[in-house]
This record gives C-alpha cells, sequence and structure tokens, in this order.
C-alpha cells in the first residue's frame, strides 16, 4: 500500500510532526521528576518546561508504558530470545533506559518509523557520544530500511502500513518470529485509516505466535473533551480515524480479539492510575508541582487507554490486570426522559466564578477567568421578559482576582465573598460584604449599570479562610428555648389576638465547609461566622463528620445544610448525601443512605426544591458528562437525568461552572465553565444555558 499523493504525504509529515511535540513533553516531565529517564534530553534541541498538567499526562502515559514492558520482561526473563518491536516509535529512548537499568538480557529492541524520522534519529544517536556508548555498534547510518544496527538495537526506516515490506526489512534485520515478543503501539495506529491499523492488528498475530501488544491510544470522542481532543487533531492535520470505529475500552477491546488475539485487557487511565500505581508513588506524583486543574487532569485520563493483548504462551501471564478500583460505579437509575437545554444569547464566558441570586431572576457574578485573563470585575444577570441580559457593575472597592470562591447572599440584597485564589500558590485572605447602593434597583426595564459597595471584613475569632473550592451556606439556629417563654408565647397567641402573630427569631450563621486551604491541604472541619457581627463562633455539633473534600455542593435545607460529592483525599469523586441538621443545643451530622446511589462527582452544582435535592453537571471518572441528580431526602432515593444538548452549537462543558434557579424553579441557569482541555487547548462555554426542569418527575418517591 504504497503512499504516493500529495494530500497523504501532508498528513505523513503532520504525524511525524507529534513525535516531535511528545518527546518535548516527556522530557519535561522527566527533568520534573515525574520519572526518571536521563537520555530523553538527547533527542530535543531545546528542553521546554510544560504546564503541570502536561507533566501528569505524560507521567502517567509513561508509566503505563512502562509497566507493560517491564512485566513482559519480567514474565520472559528465562527465554533464550525475546523482543520488543516499537511501531511508530519516534524520538523514545525505550531502547537506552531499560539497557542502562540491566533488564535487556537476551533481549533485542527493534524500532520502525518513517524512514525520515529513522534518518533523523540515526544520525542523533550517531552525534551523541552517550547515546553511542550506550551501544556495542560504531552506530554507521545504513542504507534504507535498516538505519541503525546493534546487537541488541536495530533502527528501521519503513512505513509501517506497508506490511510486506516492514516483514522484509524486520528479516533482514534478524528478527525471529517465533520469540516471544511485545509490540508496542504509543499513540500510532490512530493516526492510520482503520483498514490499515486493523490490518496492523492482525498481521502481527498472524505473523507472531508468542507475543504481548501494547497500546495507548484515545478513547471517547462524542463527549465535550473528546470532541475538542478530535477537533485539535484534525487542526494538524493528524486525525484520529479510529475513534469513530472503536470509541470507548470495550470496542477497542473487541477490535483485537475480532482480529486472532486471544485474551484482551483494556483499561482507561483513571483506572490504570487508581488500581495499579501504589499510593506512596501517587502521593508522590501530586506533591511535585503545584496543582488545580483536576478536574482537566481526570477527563484526560478518562480520554485515554493502555490495552494489552496476548497470544500463545504469553496469555498465562498477568500484564496488565483488571485492578480492583474504587471508580466503580453502583447502579445509578436513569429516566427515559432527557431535559431539554437551550442556549441564552448573551456572553458570560469564564471558569471558576462565583454566582448568587439576589433577588427573583438577578444574578450577581463574580471573579473567575476567561480567555482574557483572570477577573477582577463583577456583572449582573437580569430577566426581563422571559429574556436575560447582562448588565455592568460598579463597586466602590476593590473585590480582587478571585477563582473557586464563595458568595453567599445575606439579608437586605447583600453577599459575602469569602476565599478563592489567584493560583494554587496564592490564596485570598480577604473577606468582602457587597451591599447595592440604595440608589439602584435590581427589576428596571432598560438599567444598564448597577453599582455595588465593597466593604472589606475583619472576622475575628475563627479560622484561617485562605481557602479555595470550598462551600459556603447560611444556616440558621434558634438555640435553647425555655419552657415559661414557649407558654407565654401561647398565652398572647390563643388568648389576646388571633392577628397576632408570633415568631422566635432564629440566629443565622454562615457555615463554611472544606476546600483546601494554602499548603494544598483538603480541609474537613466546618466552621460558623455570626453574620450579625462578622465572628468566628463555636456551635456544638454532634456525630461524625464527613470526609474531607473539596469542590462539593452545600445547600441551606430546613435550617441546616446538604452535602453532596466532592473530591476526597484519595482524589476519588464521591457521591454521598449527608446533612447538617440543627438541634435544640447546636446541630448534628447525619449521613443519608440514598438508593439507588447518585453517580459520584465533583466541581458540580446543586439546589434544593422542596425535599428534593438537585445535583448538575460535574466530573466523574467515567466518559459522559453527568446530567442532573434528583435526590429525594424524605424517602432517600434518587433518578438521573441525561442532558438533551441537540441545541447547544459548541461542547458544553459542565465543570468549574454556577447554575441558579430562576425564580419559577422551573429552569435552571447554568452560567460560566470549561477549562484547558490537556494539550489540545482551552475551551469556555461561549453562553449561558437554561436546563427546562419541568420534565422531572418531582413525585416520584
Amino acid at each position: 500500500m504504497p503512499v504516493t499523493n500529495k494530500k497523504k504525504l501532508g498528513r505523513d509529515t503532520a504525524v511525524q510532526g507529534t513525535n516531535d511535540s511528545s518527546v518535548v513533553s516527556k522530557v519535561s516531565a522527566a527533568a520534573q521528576g515525574y520519572f526518571q529517564d536521563v537520555y530523553l534530553q538527547h533527542f530535543v534541541c531545546k528542553e521546554s518546561r510544560r504546564a503541570p498538567l502536561i507533566n501528569r499526562g505524560y507521567y502517567v502515559r509513561w508509566r503505563a508504558v512502562d509497566h507493560c514492558v517491564r512485566r513482559f520482561l519480567e514474565k520472559t526473563s528465562n527465554c533464550p530470545k525475546r523482543q520488543i518491536l516499537s511501531l511508530g516509535a519516534g524520538f523514545d529512548s525505550l531502547y537506552f533506559r531499560l539497557h542502562s537499568s540491566g533488564v535487556l538480557t537476551n533481549a533485542v529492541v527493534f524500532e520502525v518509523d518513517f524512514p525520515d524520522v529513522a534518518r533523523r534519529k540515526s544520525a542523533l544517536i550517531n552525534s551523541n557520544n552517550t547515546l553511542k556508548e550506550m551501544l556495542d555498534s560504531d552506530g554507521q547510518c545504513l542504507t534504507e530500511p535498516l538505519y541503525f544496527s546493534s546487537s541488541q538495537y536495530l533502527l528501521l526506516g519503513v512505513d509501517v502500513r506497508e506490511l510486506p515490506q516492514m516483514g522484509k526489512a524486520l528479516d533482514l534485520a534478524g528478527f525471529v518470529w517465533t520469540a516471544p515478543t511485545l509490540i508496542l503501539s504509543e499513540v500510532v495506529l490512530t493516526y492510520m485509516e482503520t483498514k490499515w491499523s486493523d490490518s496492523v492488528i492482525k498481521w502481527t498475530a498472524d505473523h507472531l505466535p508468542q507475543s504481548l501488544f501494547v497500546i495507548y491510544e484515545q478513547i471517547h470522542p462524542f463527549n465535550p473533551f473528546g470532541r475538542i481532543m478530535q477537533e485539535h487533531f484534525r487542526k494538524l492535520n493528524s486525525t484520529l480515524y479510529a475513534l469513530q470505529k472503536y470509541p470507548d475500552a470495550e470496542a477497542q477491546r473487541r477490535r483485537f480479539l475480532d482480529n486472532g488475539w486471544e485474551q484482551c485487557v483494556c483499561l482507561d487511565m483513571n483506572s490504570f492510575y487508581f488500581g495499579l500505581v501504589p499510593e506512596v508513588e501517587r502521593l508522590k506524583i501530586e506533591n511535585l508541582e503545584p496543582f488545580d486543574e483536576y478536574e482537566e487532569w481526570h477527563q484526560k485520563c478518562s480520554h485515554y487507554f493502555i490495552l494489552t493483548a496476548s497470544r500463545g504462551s504469553l496469555t498465562a501471564h498477568d500484564i496488565l490486570s483488571q485492578p480492583l478500583s474504587p471508580l466503580t460505579v453502583t447502579g445509578p437509575s436513569y429516566s427515559p426522559i432527557s431535559l431539554p437545554v437551550r442556549t441564552v444569547s448573551i456572553c458570560t464566558e469564564g471558569l471558576g466564578m462565583g454566582s448568587v441570586s439576589l433577588c427573583p431572576n438577578a444574578v450577581l457574578l463574580t471573579g473567575g477567568s476567561s480567555k482574557g485573563g483572570r477577573e477582577a470585575q463583577m456583572g449582573l444577570l437580569l430577566e426581563n421578559k422571559h429574556s436575560w441580559k447582562c448588565i455592568k457593575v460598579a463597586s466602590s472597592g476593590d473585590l480582587g482576582v478571585r477563582l473557586y470562591h464563595t458568595v453567599s447572599a445575606i439579608p437586605e440584597k447583600a453577599a459575602i465573598v469569602l476565599g478563592g485564589r489567584t493560583s494554587p500558590l496564592n490564596p485570598v485572605k480577604s473577606i468582602c460584604k457587597l451591599t447595592i447602593d440604595p440608589s439602584c434597583t435590581l427589576d428596571l426595564e432598560g438599567q444598564d449599570n448597577v453599582k455595588f459597595d465593597v466593604e472589606q471584613i475583619v472576622c475575628d475569632g475563627g479560622p484561617s479562610v485562605s481557602r479555595w473550592r470550598h462551600t459556603t451556606t447560611l444556616v440558621s439556629h434558634k438555640g435553647k428555648t425555655h419552657f415559661y417563654f414557649i407558654y407565654f408565647m401561647l398565652f398572647m397567641f390563643f388568648f389576646l389576638s388571633s392577628d397576632v402573630t408570633f415568631f422566635i427569631a432564629g440566629k443565622d450563621f454562615l457555615f463554611v465547609f472544606g476546600g483546601k486551604n494554602e499548603t494544598q491541604v483538603i480541609v474537613g472541619e466546618g466552621s460558623f461566622m455570626d453574620i450579625s457581627q462578622y465572628l468566628w463562633t463555636e456551635v456544638p455539633v454532634e456525630g461524625a463528620a464527613p470526609e474531607a473534600r473539596f469542590s462539593h455542593t452545600a445547600c441551606s435545607y430546613q435550617g441546616g445544610v446538604v452535602i453532596f460529592g466532592g473530591l476526597g483525599k484519595r482524589g476519588v469523586p464521591l457521591g454521598d448525601t449527608t446533612l447538617l441538621r440543627a438541634t435544640n443545643s447546636g446541630f448534628r451530622w447525619q449521613s443519608l443512605d440514598i438508593k439507588p446511589t447518585p453517580v459520584a462527582r465533583y466541581s458540580h452544582c446543586a439546589h434544593v426544591i422542596g425535599d428534593k435535592l438537585l445535583v448538575v453537571g460535574g466530573v466523574w471518572f467515567c466518559s459522559h458528562v453527568p446530567g442532573v441528580a434528583v435526590i429525594n431526602l424524605s424517602t432517600q432515593s434518587s433518578m438521573e437525568y441525561h442532558l438533551d444538548v441537540t441545541s447547544v452549537p459548541w461542547p458544553l462543558m459542565l465543570h468549574s461552572f454556577c447554575s441558579e434557579l430562576t425564580d419559577s424553579k422551573k429552569e435552571l441557569l447554568l452560567i460560566g465553565g470549561g477549562g484547558n482541555c490537556f494539550s489540545f487547548g482551552t475551551h469556555l462555554n461561549q453562553q449561558p444555558a437554561v436546563v427546562d426542569l419541568r420534565l422531572i418527575d418531582w413525585d416520584n418517591k
């Protein structure tokens, strides 16, 4: 299948370019201590430090491939001859680091790539004394297709799609077809049309009776992250062909079994990372650099997989086991109804913003980050005649740049802004009170600006507020009521006047829970702020507190709080529901046993309607974006609803976003959201979206 036309040649050149970018990212991860490889640096002209998200992504890629390769070498250590055949090897340093660690006894590494790539790599090896010393040959460039030859390392320049030519080249290089062989394809086959990549998979199964195929590639093309991932590679003229025909792990597994392989295990990278990487190693990796891109990290891992397929004697070896994973989802119940979503024709791009409803259909937005950078300004969304508009907000003071902070409404059309960060190393310590200027109203048609007074609050007697990804919730506590006072109230009500209404005024507190602090520690305790005098107050709380977490939700409910989800200390999304109930003396924690179990998630939003907790969006460790979960707090039951986003013309990412109920509680306004999609670019939701809640069965028990 010779490649001759200019269009295909252009695609091949673009694919070769992905090698250059990949090796620079691997060098960056190695330089920051994510893994040990001193040989990669010799294959780049200039080192470049990547963002922590990229470093983590290339670490887990390296770790998964290294796990499989070393397990293969361990299981075949007694064989007189074993081989590694790396397809599309690029500038990988696999041979050099394996040789330096002494695990290549009786093993030969064959690398195959385009002739231009093989020629460049051969020249780099020949010009570098460190690399040449690792070989028992003078490294003299040979004629095509054999560009480098030594007793344990051979470099071939062949188009992998041209299988007869590759077979002849391997014969020329001394390849032993009956020896135990590991075939490695690290993001290679997906760049080929599936008629060619399927042929490679079948050809290796037919010609290598004792073999193990290890492949690392992308999956899940149809959700928002997958759409952005595909578009990125299309712009590079490097289409990911395999995604359309083999979109998930099960399809990839069936692909190998249908093409001659006897056993196959396929794991996405979340399952690999949490199931097969030891906890001690994970903690080390997670503490290497300041980090706060959890949503993008977990989505990246859910969109890549590691697969092993085996034949012959290799089927008896446990190279890639199916781990006992904490990520298993146990039977959420899905409604057959999907909730319609439509967009609103105003622009509110941003992630990590804070939002609060100050009055019916008036939503204040604060802080966040957009394509223009981090924002210190405020905005106001107003609904007029079933349409929304965004108006300017002026302020008397500086709110400061904040992401992942909280904004909580308090009486008199005011709000408290607490916490947040400018970066993972710079938490915001100040607390601000926002009050609408008395001369302004929020219900005038045509109003184009509103002014808020910004007051810095000094709150004594309590914990540090240098935290982000936390929650703040307004709770009310009446305290102990003496019997004689109750008797007096009843007497006044029944005997003096039936027209007089008496009530015992409660005390309002702002309850702060969870989040991360300035030392990157996940916070578990809760704190109470007396908002009448801005004082941290000790309030008795009974019962076992929920697990420490961040990016959870906390909603006011019956004078207390209902907490759902979040990301815990293990780094795994939580799906628990916990109440903080008011008592005569304070509050009490109560864990609810919701059945069926809702989808675990974090970076979501939640609202209470009656006795129902409405949970929307978020991130979990599966392929699709969570929709809406309705949790009945009385019956402790739940129902999940998918979102119908066919009318949304761009990928709707529901993390790092805000949401507010409309006054009628029949619609949910989703504002902002999105993030940095690994190395594929940043996506921000372009407009607010509205979820129609009228199809929900609110009476479902």
